[in-house]
Protein backbone atom coordinates (compact mmCIF):
# COMPACT_ATOMS: atom_id res chain seq x y z
CA UNK A 1 0.00 0.00 0.00
CA UNK A 2 1.68 3.37 -1.39
CA UNK A 3 1.17 6.78 0.63
CA UNK A 4 -1.20 7.03 -2.27
CA UNK A 5 -3.34 4.65 -1.86
CA UNK A 6 -3.36 3.71 1.73
CA UNK A 7 -6.64 3.04 3.59
CA UNK A 8 -6.01 5.80 6.49
CA UNK A 9 -4.14 8.99 5.13
CA UNK A 10 -1.17 10.50 6.91
CA UNK A 11 -2.89 13.37 8.32
CA UNK A 12 -5.44 10.58 10.38
CA UNK A 13 -2.10 8.94 11.33
CA UNK A 14 -0.69 11.73 12.80
CA UNK A 15 -3.79 12.53 14.78
CA UNK A 16 -4.25 8.97 16.06
CA UNK A 17 -0.49 8.76 17.01
CA UNK A 18 -1.90 11.22 20.06
CA UNK A 19 -4.17 8.35 21.28
CA UNK A 20 -3.32 6.04 24.09
CA UNK A 21 -2.67 2.99 22.62
CA UNK A 22 -5.29 1.40 24.38
CA UNK A 23 -7.73 3.81 22.75
CA UNK A 24 -6.01 3.37 19.23
CA UNK A 25 -6.32 -0.51 19.60
CA UNK A 26 -10.09 -0.02 19.05
CA UNK A 27 -9.51 2.31 15.86
CA UNK A 28 -7.53 -0.55 14.83
CA UNK A 29 -9.88 -3.33 15.62
CA UNK A 30 -12.48 -2.02 14.14
CA UNK A 31 -10.11 -1.54 11.54
CA UNK A 32 -9.56 -5.31 11.25
CA UNK A 33 -13.21 -5.85 11.42
CA UNK A 34 -14.08 -4.65 8.45
CA UNK A 35 -11.15 -6.98 7.08
CA UNK A 36 -12.42 -9.75 8.49
CA UNK A 37 -15.91 -9.27 6.53
CA UNK A 38 -13.78 -9.80 3.10
CA UNK A 39 -11.46 -12.08 3.73
CA UNK A 40 -11.22 -15.37 5.68
CA UNK A 41 -8.83 -14.51 7.75
CA UNK A 42 -9.16 -15.00 11.69
CA UNK A 43 -7.98 -11.61 13.73
CA UNK A 44 -5.12 -11.71 15.88
CA UNK A 45 -5.05 -9.67 19.04
CA UNK A 46 -1.57 -8.88 20.05
CA UNK A 47 -2.27 -5.70 21.49
CA UNK A 48 -3.49 -6.85 25.16
CA UNK A 49 -1.91 -8.45 27.67
CA UNK A 50 -4.57 -10.76 29.00
CA UNK A 51 -3.16 -14.49 29.27
CA UNK A 52 -4.88 -17.06 27.78
CA UNK A 53 -3.39 -19.33 30.34
CA UNK A 54 -5.85 -20.29 33.58
CA UNK A 55 -4.48 -21.22 36.68
CA UNK A 56 -7.63 -24.50 37.34
CA UNK A 57 -6.74 -26.08 40.77
CA UNK A 58 -7.22 -22.61 43.00
CA UNK A 59 -10.35 -21.89 41.42
CA UNK A 60 -11.53 -25.76 41.74
CA UNK A 61 -10.86 -25.45 45.42
CA UNK A 62 -12.17 -21.99 45.90
CA UNK A 63 -15.21 -23.43 44.45
CA UNK A 64 -15.36 -26.66 46.44
CA UNK A 65 -14.81 -24.27 49.03
CA UNK A 66 -17.76 -22.11 48.33
CA UNK A 67 -19.66 -26.06 49.03
CA UNK A 68 -18.57 -26.00 52.30
CA UNK A 69 -19.30 -22.78 53.10
CA UNK A 70 -23.36 -23.47 51.79
CA UNK A 71 -23.66 -26.44 54.25
CA UNK A 72 -21.97 -24.62 56.83
CA UNK A 73 -24.74 -21.43 56.47
CA UNK A 74 -27.25 -23.89 56.63
CA UNK A 75 -26.02 -25.86 59.16
CA UNK A 76 -26.37 -22.34 61.72
CA UNK A 77 -30.05 -21.94 60.98
CA UNK A 78 -32.26 -22.84 57.92
CA UNK A 79 -35.70 -22.02 58.46
CA UNK A 80 -37.28 -21.02 54.87
CA UNK A 81 -35.34 -23.29 52.27
CA UNK A 82 -33.60 -20.26 50.07
CA UNK A 83 -32.32 -18.56 53.17
CA UNK A 84 -29.88 -19.92 56.16
CA UNK A 85 -27.31 -18.52 58.48
CA UNK A 86 -23.46 -17.45 58.21
CA UNK A 87 -20.55 -20.03 58.31
CA UNK A 88 -19.60 -19.95 62.14
CA UNK A 89 -15.81 -20.56 63.54
CA UNK A 90 -16.41 -23.17 66.02
CA UNK A 91 -15.51 -26.81 65.78
CA UNK A 92 -15.29 -25.88 61.41
CA UNK A 93 -11.86 -27.46 60.78
CA UNK A 94 -12.86 -30.34 61.80
CA UNK A 95 -16.05 -30.29 59.63
CA UNK A 96 -13.98 -29.07 56.49
CA UNK A 97 -11.81 -32.07 56.91
CA UNK A 98 -15.21 -34.19 57.07
CA UNK A 99 -16.25 -32.60 53.39
CA UNK A 100 -12.96 -33.15 52.03
CA UNK A 101 -13.12 -37.03 52.88
CA UNK A 102 -16.61 -36.98 51.77
CA UNK A 103 -15.05 -35.77 47.91
CA UNK A 104 -12.97 -38.08 45.55
CA UNK A 105 -9.15 -36.99 46.21
CA UNK A 106 -8.52 -34.46 43.59
CA UNK A 107 -5.61 -31.15 43.53
CA UNK A 108 -8.07 -28.83 44.27
CA UNK A 109 -9.44 -31.13 47.80
CA UNK A 110 -5.32 -31.36 48.20
CA UNK A 111 -5.20 -27.56 47.82
CA UNK A 112 -7.21 -27.57 50.59
CA UNK A 113 -6.18 -29.15 52.88
CA UNK A 114 -2.84 -27.73 52.06
CA UNK A 115 -3.81 -24.72 52.78
CA UNK A 116 -4.99 -25.37 56.61
CA UNK A 117 -1.81 -27.49 57.12
CA UNK A 118 -0.05 -24.38 55.73
CA UNK A 119 -2.22 -21.64 58.12
CA UNK A 120 -1.43 -23.99 61.70
CA UNK A 121 1.83 -25.71 60.91
CA UNK A 122 3.97 -22.58 59.42
CA UNK A 123 1.40 -19.36 60.32
CA UNK A 124 0.46 -20.80 63.86
CA UNK A 125 -3.41 -20.32 62.70
CA UNK A 126 -6.11 -21.77 65.07
CA UNK A 127 -7.40 -24.19 63.19
CA UNK A 128 -11.08 -23.19 63.68
CA UNK A 129 -10.10 -19.39 63.24
CA UNK A 130 -8.45 -20.22 59.95
CA UNK A 131 -10.73 -22.42 58.29
CA UNK A 132 -14.04 -19.87 59.78
CA UNK A 133 -12.61 -17.22 58.74
CA UNK A 134 -11.93 -18.78 54.86
CA UNK A 135 -16.11 -20.08 54.92
CA UNK A 136 -17.18 -16.87 56.11
CA UNK A 137 -15.03 -15.08 53.93
CA UNK A 138 -16.13 -17.15 50.56
CA UNK A 139 -19.56 -16.64 51.78
CA UNK A 140 -19.12 -13.12 51.70
CA UNK A 141 -21.65 -11.87 54.03
CA UNK A 142 -19.88 -9.59 56.00
CA UNK A 143 -18.06 -6.37 55.17
CA UNK A 144 -14.02 -6.72 54.83
CA UNK A 145 -12.49 -6.62 58.67
CA UNK A 146 -10.33 -5.21 59.06
CA UNK A 147 -10.94 -2.96 55.84
CA UNK A 148 -7.62 -2.73 54.83
CA UNK A 149 -7.48 -6.79 54.30
CA UNK A 150 -8.39 -10.06 56.54
CA UNK A 151 -5.87 -10.74 59.29
CA UNK A 152 -5.12 -14.27 58.39
CA UNK A 153 -5.26 -14.46 54.19
CA UNK A 154 -2.89 -11.10 54.87
CA UNK A 155 -0.30 -13.27 56.51
CA UNK A 156 -0.72 -16.04 53.67
CA UNK A 157 -0.70 -13.44 51.10
CA UNK A 158 2.81 -12.09 53.05
CA UNK A 159 4.63 -15.37 52.47
CA UNK A 160 3.56 -15.48 48.59
CA UNK A 161 5.00 -12.02 47.62
CA UNK A 162 8.40 -13.01 50.00
CA UNK A 163 8.45 -15.53 47.89
CA UNK A 164 8.02 -13.75 44.46
CA UNK A 165 9.36 -10.40 45.38
CA UNK A 166 13.05 -11.29 46.14
CA UNK A 167 12.45 -11.56 50.30
CA UNK A 168 10.21 -9.42 52.67
CA UNK A 169 12.34 -6.62 54.91
CA UNK A 170 13.23 -7.04 58.33
CA UNK A 171 9.76 -6.29 59.98
CA UNK A 172 7.94 -7.25 57.12
CA UNK A 173 4.95 -5.50 54.91
CA UNK A 174 1.58 -3.68 55.66
CA UNK A 175 -1.08 -5.02 52.92
CA UNK A 176 -3.93 -3.65 51.59
CA UNK A 177 -6.25 -6.07 49.12
CA UNK A 178 -7.39 -3.81 45.84
CA UNK A 179 -9.79 -4.13 42.90
CA UNK A 180 -6.39 -5.08 40.92
CA UNK A 181 -3.13 -3.30 39.94
CA UNK A 182 -4.80 -0.69 38.16
CA UNK A 183 -7.38 0.09 41.08
CA UNK A 184 -3.80 0.53 43.11
CA UNK A 185 -2.27 2.85 41.17
CA UNK A 186 -4.86 5.37 41.60
CA UNK A 187 -5.66 4.93 45.30
CA UNK A 188 -1.45 5.60 45.84
CA UNK A 189 -1.70 8.26 43.80
CA UNK A 190 -4.50 10.15 45.13
CA UNK A 191 -3.37 9.64 48.67
CA UNK A 192 0.01 10.89 48.65
CA UNK A 193 -1.10 14.03 46.94
CA UNK A 194 -3.92 14.28 49.94
CA UNK A 195 -1.40 13.47 52.37
CA UNK A 196 1.72 15.96 51.47
CA UNK A 197 3.59 13.16 50.26
CA UNK A 198 3.60 15.02 46.44
CA UNK A 199 1.87 18.03 45.73
CA UNK A 200 0.56 19.26 42.54
CA UNK A 201 3.43 20.52 40.59
CA UNK A 202 6.05 18.20 42.20
CA UNK A 203 8.96 16.71 39.84
CA UNK A 204 8.88 13.27 39.49
CA UNK A 205 10.41 10.67 37.49
CA UNK A 206 9.27 7.72 35.11
CA UNK A 207 11.50 4.82 33.66
CA UNK A 208 10.40 4.88 30.38
CA UNK A 209 8.97 2.75 28.31
CA UNK A 210 5.98 2.06 30.53
CA UNK A 211 2.81 1.21 31.13
CA UNK A 212 1.02 3.99 28.81
CA UNK A 213 -1.50 5.34 31.94
CA UNK A 214 1.11 5.75 34.17
CA UNK A 215 2.61 8.32 31.61
CA UNK A 216 -1.38 9.99 31.49
CA UNK A 217 -2.24 9.96 34.98
CA UNK A 218 0.65 12.44 36.09
CA UNK A 219 -0.98 14.44 33.08
CA UNK A 220 -3.96 14.93 35.12
CA UNK A 221 -5.35 18.06 36.59
CA UNK A 222 -5.49 17.46 40.05
CA UNK A 223 -1.83 15.95 39.97
CA UNK A 224 -0.22 17.68 36.88
CA UNK A 225 3.21 16.76 37.76
CA UNK A 226 6.46 17.99 36.47
CA UNK A 227 8.10 14.80 34.68
CA UNK A 228 11.30 13.40 33.80
CA UNK A 229 11.73 10.05 31.58
CA UNK A 230 14.40 8.08 32.65
CA UNK A 231 15.01 6.41 29.30
CA UNK A 232 15.89 2.44 28.94
CA UNK A 233 18.12 3.15 25.65
CA UNK A 234 21.38 0.80 26.75
CA UNK A 235 22.34 -1.29 23.68
CA UNK A 236 24.53 -3.69 22.82
CA UNK A 237 27.44 -2.95 20.48
CA UNK A 238 25.52 -4.63 17.72
CA UNK A 239 22.80 -2.11 18.74
CA UNK A 240 20.47 -4.42 20.01
CA UNK A 241 18.16 -2.75 22.56
CA UNK A 242 18.82 -4.04 26.25
CA UNK A 243 16.17 -2.09 27.63
CA UNK A 244 18.70 -1.14 30.87
CA UNK A 245 19.06 2.01 31.81
CA UNK A 246 22.57 3.91 31.53
CA UNK A 247 24.03 5.05 34.89
CA UNK A 248 23.46 9.02 34.05
CA UNK A 249 19.82 8.57 33.45
CA UNK A 250 19.80 6.97 37.39
CA UNK A 251 21.87 9.38 38.57
CA UNK A 252 19.33 12.16 38.26
CA UNK A 253 17.30 10.26 41.25
CA UNK A 254 19.90 11.69 43.53
CA UNK A 255 18.60 15.34 42.69
CA UNK A 256 16.54 16.12 45.65
CA UNK A 257 13.94 18.50 43.31
CA UNK A 258 12.93 15.11 42.25
CA UNK A 259 10.35 13.81 44.63
CA UNK A 260 8.96 10.30 43.46
CA UNK A 261 10.15 7.48 41.38
CA UNK A 262 6.77 5.26 39.12
CA UNK A 263 8.28 2.05 37.35
CA UNK A 264 7.31 -1.32 36.34
CA UNK A 265 9.64 -3.68 37.09
CA UNK A 266 9.91 -6.49 34.62
CA UNK A 267 9.24 -3.09 32.29
CA UNK A 268 5.77 -3.00 30.20
CA UNK A 269 6.28 -3.13 27.09
CA UNK A 270 10.05 -4.46 26.99
CA UNK A 271 9.34 -7.07 29.58
CA UNK A 272 12.98 -7.00 31.09
CA UNK A 273 13.59 -6.20 34.80
CA UNK A 274 16.02 -3.89 35.84
CA UNK A 275 19.54 -5.11 36.32
CA UNK A 276 21.57 -5.89 39.61
CA UNK A 277 23.72 -2.91 39.55
CA UNK A 278 20.96 -0.27 38.82
CA UNK A 279 18.78 -1.79 41.43
CA UNK A 280 21.53 -1.38 43.57
CA UNK A 281 21.99 1.56 42.95
CA UNK A 282 18.60 3.05 43.14
CA UNK A 283 17.89 1.78 46.54
CA UNK A 284 21.56 3.77 48.08
CA UNK A 285 20.16 6.78 46.16
CA UNK A 286 16.37 6.55 48.25
CA UNK A 287 18.70 6.02 51.52
CA UNK A 288 21.53 8.15 51.01
CA UNK A 289 21.40 11.25 48.68
CA UNK A 290 17.66 11.48 48.03
CA UNK A 291 15.79 10.00 51.38
CA UNK A 292 12.60 11.24 50.86
CA UNK A 293 11.94 9.96 47.33
CA UNK A 294 8.83 8.30 47.22
CA UNK A 295 9.42 4.93 44.95
CA UNK A 296 6.35 3.12 43.36
CA UNK A 297 7.23 -0.37 41.44
CA UNK A 298 4.50 -2.60 39.63
CA UNK A 299 6.06 -5.94 39.94
CA UNK A 300 2.75 -7.75 38.44
CA UNK A 301 5.70 -9.38 35.69
CA UNK A 302 8.12 -10.29 38.60
CA UNK A 303 7.48 -13.95 38.64
CA UNK A 304 7.85 -14.21 35.15
CA UNK A 305 11.75 -13.89 35.77
CA UNK A 306 14.22 -16.30 38.01
CA UNK A 307 16.19 -14.59 40.63
CA UNK A 308 13.88 -11.67 40.47
CA UNK A 309 14.22 -9.09 43.16
CA UNK A 310 11.81 -6.08 43.56
CA UNK A 311 12.75 -2.70 45.36
CA UNK A 312 9.88 -3.25 47.47
CA UNK A 313 12.59 -6.07 48.82
CA UNK A 314 15.70 -3.87 48.46
CA UNK A 315 14.52 -0.08 49.36
CA UNK A 316 11.74 -1.46 51.51
CA UNK A 317 11.59 1.91 53.56
CA UNK A 318 11.38 3.96 50.31
CA UNK A 319 9.24 1.64 48.24
CA UNK A 320 5.23 1.41 47.84
CA UNK A 321 5.09 -2.23 46.07
CA UNK A 322 1.74 -2.95 43.95
CA UNK A 323 1.50 -6.31 42.64
CA UNK A 324 -1.40 -7.97 40.70
CA UNK A 325 -2.08 -11.45 40.38
CA UNK A 326 -4.11 -11.24 36.92
CA UNK A 327 -0.92 -12.22 34.43
CA UNK A 328 0.78 -14.69 36.29
CA UNK A 329 -2.34 -16.90 37.43
CA UNK A 330 -4.68 -15.62 34.73
CA UNK A 331 -7.26 -13.90 36.36
CA UNK A 332 -7.52 -10.07 35.19
CA UNK A 333 -11.32 -10.25 35.53
CA UNK A 334 -10.91 -11.19 39.52
CA UNK A 335 -9.48 -8.13 39.66
CA UNK A 336 -6.80 -9.53 42.78
CA UNK A 337 -4.03 -6.53 43.57
CA UNK A 338 -2.19 -6.14 46.85
CA UNK A 339 -0.19 -2.73 47.83
CA UNK A 340 2.42 -3.05 50.23
CA UNK A 341 4.40 -1.13 52.25
CA UNK A 342 6.62 -2.09 54.96
CA UNK A 343 6.01 -1.61 58.29
CA UNK A 344 8.93 0.62 59.25
CA UNK A 345 9.07 3.47 56.27
CA UNK A 346 9.85 7.11 55.45
CA UNK A 347 6.08 7.90 54.48
CA UNK A 348 5.12 7.52 58.31
CA UNK A 349 7.92 9.68 59.27
CA UNK A 350 7.89 12.13 57.04
CA UNK A 351 3.56 12.57 57.58
CA UNK A 352 5.11 13.12 61.23
CA UNK A 353 7.36 15.56 60.68
CA UNK A 354 4.68 17.92 58.40
CA UNK A 355 4.17 21.30 59.35
CA UNK A 356 1.63 22.09 61.96
CA UNK A 357 -1.14 23.70 60.34
CA UNK A 358 -0.58 20.23 57.44
CA UNK A 359 -0.98 17.94 60.16
CA UNK A 360 -3.77 20.08 61.77
CA UNK A 361 -5.81 19.53 58.30
CA UNK A 362 -4.94 15.88 57.95
CA UNK A 363 -6.02 15.54 61.08
CA UNK A 364 -9.48 17.15 60.58
CA UNK A 365 -9.71 14.92 57.32
CA UNK A 366 -9.12 11.53 59.19
CA UNK A 367 -10.82 12.40 62.50
CA UNK A 368 -14.30 10.67 61.99
CA UNK A 369 -12.30 7.29 61.47
CA UNK A 370 -9.46 7.55 64.06
CA UNK A 371 -9.29 8.77 68.06
CA UNK A 372 -5.62 9.86 67.19
CA UNK A 373 -5.29 10.74 63.32
CA UNK A 374 -2.05 11.43 63.60
CA UNK A 375 -0.86 8.04 64.32
CA UNK A 376 -2.63 6.94 61.22
CA UNK A 377 -0.58 5.21 59.41
CA UNK A 378 -0.06 6.48 55.56
CA UNK A 379 -1.44 2.93 54.28
CA UNK A 380 -4.28 3.16 56.77
CA UNK A 381 -4.54 6.34 55.13
CA UNK A 382 -4.96 5.17 51.83
CA UNK A 383 -7.52 2.65 52.70
CA UNK A 384 -9.81 5.33 54.14
CA UNK A 385 -8.81 7.29 51.29
CA UNK A 386 -10.31 4.83 48.62
CA UNK A 387 -13.94 5.38 50.23
CA UNK A 388 -13.56 9.20 50.69
CA UNK A 389 -12.68 8.80 54.12
CA UNK A 390 -16.77 9.10 55.04
CA UNK A 391 -17.50 6.10 53.84
CA UNK A 392 -14.00 4.29 55.23
CA UNK A 393 -16.50 1.55 56.96
CA UNK A 394 -17.28 0.02 53.62
CA UNK A 395 -13.64 0.00 52.51
CA UNK A 396 -11.59 -2.92 51.18
CA UNK A 397 -11.75 -5.75 48.40
CA UNK A 398 -14.67 -8.61 48.87
CA UNK A 399 -14.15 -11.15 51.16
CA UNK A 400 -14.93 -13.78 48.18
CA UNK A 401 -12.05 -11.71 46.07
CA UNK A 402 -9.64 -12.46 48.70
CA UNK A 403 -9.99 -16.02 49.44
CA UNK A 404 -9.82 -16.47 45.73
CA UNK A 405 -5.89 -14.21 46.31
CA UNK A 406 -5.45 -16.53 49.24
CA UNK A 407 -5.80 -20.15 47.51
CA UNK A 408 -3.67 -18.54 44.15
CA UNK A 409 -1.18 -17.37 46.67
CA UNK A 410 -1.08 -21.12 48.14
CA UNK A 411 -0.99 -22.85 45.10
CA UNK A 412 2.44 -21.44 44.33
CA UNK A 413 3.75 -21.52 48.29
CA UNK A 414 2.91 -25.29 48.55
CA UNK A 415 4.16 -25.65 44.44
CA UNK A 416 7.59 -26.93 45.68
CA UNK A 417 8.85 -27.98 42.35
CA UNK A 418 7.39 -24.67 41.05
CA UNK A 419 5.52 -26.40 38.70
CA UNK A 420 3.36 -23.22 37.78
CA UNK A 421 6.15 -21.01 36.64
CA UNK A 422 8.13 -23.10 35.04
CA UNK A 423 4.79 -23.88 32.55
CA UNK A 424 4.40 -20.44 32.36
CA UNK A 425 8.07 -19.87 31.73
CA UNK A 426 7.50 -22.47 28.66
CA UNK A 427 4.67 -21.02 27.29
CA UNK A 428 5.87 -17.92 26.54
CA UNK A 429 9.36 -19.14 25.53
CA UNK A 430 7.81 -20.83 22.68
CA UNK A 431 5.72 -18.10 21.30
CA UNK A 432 8.65 -16.01 21.24
CA UNK A 433 10.53 -18.26 19.20
CA UNK A 434 7.49 -18.85 16.95
CA UNK A 435 7.43 -14.70 16.59
CA UNK A 436 11.36 -14.84 15.92
CA UNK A 437 10.61 -18.05 13.54
CA UNK A 438 8.08 -15.65 11.48
CA UNK A 439 10.51 -12.19 11.09
CA UNK A 440 13.43 -14.52 10.34
CA UNK A 441 15.63 -13.26 13.36
CA UNK A 442 17.35 -15.25 15.81
CA UNK A 443 15.67 -15.75 19.31
CA UNK A 444 17.27 -12.93 21.78
CA UNK A 445 19.00 -14.54 24.82
CA UNK A 446 18.82 -12.19 28.03
CA UNK A 447 18.45 -13.24 31.55
CA UNK A 448 16.55 -10.38 32.76
CA UNK A 449 13.76 -10.94 30.47
CA UNK A 450 10.54 -11.93 31.31
CA UNK A 451 9.45 -12.28 27.83
CA UNK A 452 5.65 -11.86 28.78
CA UNK A 453 5.93 -9.07 26.17
CA UNK A 454 8.07 -8.35 22.88
CA UNK A 455 9.08 -4.42 21.62
CA UNK A 456 10.32 -4.51 18.26
CA UNK A 457 12.31 -2.03 17.14
CA UNK A 458 11.42 -2.05 13.66
CA UNK A 459 14.34 0.56 12.42
CA UNK A 460 16.62 -1.41 14.26
CA UNK A 461 15.61 -4.34 12.30
CA UNK A 462 14.88 -3.03 8.92
CA UNK A 463 18.64 -1.96 8.96
CA UNK A 464 19.38 -5.02 9.78
CA UNK A 465 17.39 -6.36 6.53
CA UNK A 466 17.97 -4.14 4.33
CA UNK A 467 19.75 -0.63 4.62
CA UNK A 468 20.12 2.65 6.37
CA UNK A 469 18.99 4.35 3.76
CA UNK A 470 15.78 2.23 3.50
CA UNK A 471 15.71 2.97 7.21
CA UNK A 472 15.77 6.65 6.72
CA UNK A 473 13.74 7.06 4.00
CA UNK A 474 10.86 4.85 5.89
CA UNK A 475 11.02 7.62 8.79
CA UNK A 476 10.63 10.35 6.30
CA UNK A 477 7.80 8.95 4.25
CA UNK A 478 5.55 7.50 6.27
CA UNK A 479 4.37 8.01 10.39
CA UNK A 480 5.32 5.27 12.86
CA UNK A 481 2.09 3.95 13.28
CA UNK A 482 1.49 3.14 9.78
CA UNK A 483 2.65 -0.50 10.01
CA UNK A 484 -0.14 -0.81 12.66
CA UNK A 485 -2.71 0.01 10.60
CA UNK A 486 -1.47 -1.77 7.78
CA UNK A 487 -1.57 -4.86 9.72
CA UNK A 488 -4.99 -4.33 10.85
CA UNK A 489 -6.13 -3.61 7.15
CA UNK A 490 -4.52 -6.49 5.31
CA UNK A 491 -3.90 -9.32 8.06
CA UNK A 492 -6.37 -8.67 11.18
CA UNK A 493 -3.58 -8.19 13.19
CA UNK A 494 -3.85 -6.07 15.91
CA UNK A 495 -0.64 -4.54 17.80
CA UNK A 496 0.14 -1.60 20.04
CA UNK A 497 2.54 1.17 18.77
CA UNK A 498 5.77 1.08 20.88
CA UNK A 499 6.20 5.10 21.33
CA UNK A 500 2.92 5.14 22.91
CA UNK A 501 4.44 3.73 25.92
CA UNK A 502 7.28 6.06 25.65
CA UNK A 503 9.59 3.61 23.79
CA UNK A 504 10.92 3.89 19.87
CA UNK A 505 8.50 6.00 18.17
CA UNK A 506 8.70 3.07 15.25
CA UNK A 507 8.07 0.11 17.51
CA UNK A 508 5.44 -2.46 18.37
CA UNK A 509 4.48 -4.36 21.31
CA UNK A 510 3.46 -7.83 20.69
CA UNK A 511 2.16 -9.65 23.97
CA UNK A 512 3.07 -12.90 24.13
CA UNK A 513 0.49 -14.36 26.74
CA UNK A 514 -2.98 -14.29 24.05
CA UNK A 515 -2.55 -16.30 21.25
CA UNK A 516 -2.15 -19.43 20.11
CA UNK A 517 1.44 -20.11 19.06
CA UNK A 518 1.31 -20.26 15.43
CA UNK A 519 -0.36 -16.96 15.70
CA UNK A 520 3.50 -14.90 16.69
CA UNK A 521 4.86 -17.00 13.88
CA UNK A 522 2.19 -15.54 11.29
CA UNK A 523 2.44 -11.95 12.83
CA UNK A 524 6.29 -11.89 12.13
CA UNK A 525 5.38 -13.21 8.48
CA UNK A 526 2.90 -10.38 7.62
CA UNK A 527 4.88 -7.45 9.40
CA UNK A 528 7.54 -8.64 7.44
CA UNK A 529 5.48 -9.07 4.46
CA UNK A 530 4.32 -5.28 5.25
CA UNK A 531 7.96 -3.96 5.78
CA UNK A 532 8.68 -5.67 1.97
CA UNK A 533 5.57 -3.83 0.18
CA UNK A 534 7.56 -0.74 1.89
CA UNK A 535 11.12 -1.77 0.71
CA UNK A 536 9.85 -2.03 -3.35
CA UNK A 537 8.15 1.23 -2.98
CA UNK A 538 11.26 2.30 -1.51
CA UNK A 539 13.18 0.88 -4.59
CA UNK A 540 10.58 2.73 -7.11
CA UNK A 541 10.91 5.99 -5.49
CA UNK A 542 14.66 5.77 -5.41
CA UNK A 543 15.77 4.10 -8.73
Amino acid sequence: MSADDAGVDRATEKRYERLSPFELKNELIDLADDTLKKTAHSMIDAGRGNPNWTSLVPREAFYLLGQFAVTEARRDWSEFAELAGMPQQDGSAGRLDRFLTAHQESPAVALLRGAVEYGVTRLGFDADSWVGELADAIHGDHYPLPDRMLTRIERVVHDYLDLAMGGAPEGGWDLFATEGGTAAMCYLFDSCVLNGLLSPGDRIAIMTPIFTPYLEIPQLDRFHFDVVELEAVTETSTGVHTWQYPAAEIEKLTDPAIKALFLVNPSNPPSVMLDHSTIERVAAIAEHENPNLTIITDDVYGTFVEGFRSLMSIAAANTIGVYSFSKYFGCTGWRLGVIAVAKDNVFDRRLAALPEAERDRLAQRYSAIAVDPARLTFIDRMVADSRDVALNHTAGLSTPQQVQMALFALADLLDTNFQHRKDCETIVARRLKALCDGFGIPIPVDPNAANYYAEVDLIFWVKQRWSDGFAEWLQTAYEPVDPVFRLAEQGSVVLLNGGGFGGPEWSVRVSLANLAEDSYRKIGQWLTEIMDEYHREFQRRTV
